[in-house]
């Protein structure tokens, strides 16, 4: 089992570290075909990668931010990622065909 973390923002990657959070792999963006079976993948990612990943049977911990509008868009660092209660929450998605 890998743990990844999926960022490229230095305040999420702060964050992680501060929580104490054990990480295997840090990248700035996910590589689907790299991810197996009981790997967990730390993030912000789109529902369908999410939706990928639990086609795989991985884990999924989304970073969850309370995030005032006018804060959306910007680089948070470390004080406003505490500021906006950051968390990890675990999700599954599946896909609805059609």
């Amino acid at each position: 089992m890998t743990t990844y973390f999926i960022s490229r923002h230095p305040g999420a990657i702060q964050w992680a570290q501060e929580q104490g959070i054990c990480v295997d792999k840090q990248l700035a963006h996910l590589d689907i075909d790299e991810i197996r079976s009981g790997d967990v993948v730390i993030g912000s990612l789109p529902v369908n990668l999410v939706a990928e990943l639990t086609l795989k049977n991985a884990r999924y911990l989304h970073l969850t931010l309370d995030l005032p509008t006018e804060w959306r868009g910007l680089e948070l660092n470390i004080e406003q990622m505490r500021q906006c209660h950051a968390r990890l929450e675990e999700y599954r998605v599946d896909r609805i065909e059609e």
